[in-house]
């Protein structure tokens, strides 16, 4: 059970970022366009997302 708890809170660390992007910024489907595009635009939502889970803080 003690391990199980390990796992999911690591798990809730790693999966909220994503459900950020995919919610936050409508981001569901990947047209291949290109690897260094998707890779892009990829970067500057996880970059644009790390704002937002601190936008509170950066306001005060």
């Amino acid at each position: 059970e003690r391990i199980n708890r390990v796992i999911a809170m690591v798990r809730a660390k790693v999966e909220h970022p994503f459900r950020i992007v995919k919610r936050q910024f409508a981001h569901v489907k990947t047209r291949y366009r290109g690897l260094a595009k998707n890779r892009a635009q990829l970067f500057t939502l996880f970059a644009l997302g790390n704002l937002f889970l601190v936008r509170r803080r950066l306001m005060a």
